[in-house]
């Protein structure tokens, strides 16, 4: 190699050294997460459907009337944690009283599974439910049938947010969900994500006197 490339090539390798300490030297470091405290410690709580809930995956629609879960603050000093969520477990959804956007078309939701939600307080409070692999399924029956597996191969974690009140609420709006679907004729084989919409009052089961609150 000439003395000029060699020359050229060592100043562009400079350049690049330079350039690159230049954006590790100026790089912001993430933000760390708030303290998240939920109170009461160890109280017992029910998530009830308020409205609707729909799963949507391609041009099928599933809408359930009735869903219910259960769970529990985790005891003192597990409610609190001052950098993250504070994560409970919960019992996995059920969901009834469902039907489908396709006309004779019957769907059947199951869920089973070790089930999560996680609270980060902030501007809005953050929680995240977390789905167990394959923990919900919904099964079609009639004109199509189709099996939708939601989660089906990691863990899915669906983004929602919290709304301290009385009672306190929890909003899942256009929440991804990954998805396995297949089935016959007219099951949407194609689709790899779903959308989840669904609102919950979240009660004291404990001391329905008293309101689940997440704070710093």
């Amino acid at each position: 190699m000439s003395r000029t490339r060699t020359a050229l090539a060592l100043g562009m390798a400079a350049a690049g050294a330079l350039s690159l300490a230049s954006v590790t030297a100026t790089a912001t470091p993430l933000p760390q997460a708030g303290s998240t405290t939920v109170t009461p410690a160890g109280h017992s709580f029910k998530a009830t459907l308020s409205g609707k809930a729909t799963l949507k995956a391609g041009s099928v629609t599933v809408t359930c009337n009735v869903s219910v879960s259960t769970g529990t603050v985790p005891a003192a000093p597990g409610n609190q944690n001052p950098a993250g969520p504070v994560s409970s477990p919960i019992s996995p959804p059920t969901y009834s009283s469902c039907n489908s956007s396709i006309p004779g078309v019957t769907p059947t939701v199951t869920t089973s599974g070790a089930w999560t939600v996680s609270m980060q307080n902030g501007s809005p409070i953050t929680a995240t439910m977390t789905v167990p692999v394959g923990g919900l399924v919904v099964h079609t029956t009639g004109l199509a049938t189709c099996t939708v597996t939601a989660a089906p191969t990691a863990p899915g974690a669906v983004g929602g947010t919290w709304v301290n009140g009385a009672p306190p609420s929890l909003t899942f709006t256009n929440a991804s969900v990954p998805v396995h679907v297949t089935g016959s004729f007219g099951c949407p084989t194609s689709a790899t994500s779903s959308t989840f919409n669904a609102v919950y009052k979240v009660t004291d089961t404990t001391d329905p006197t008293q309101q689940i609150t997440v704070g710093p």
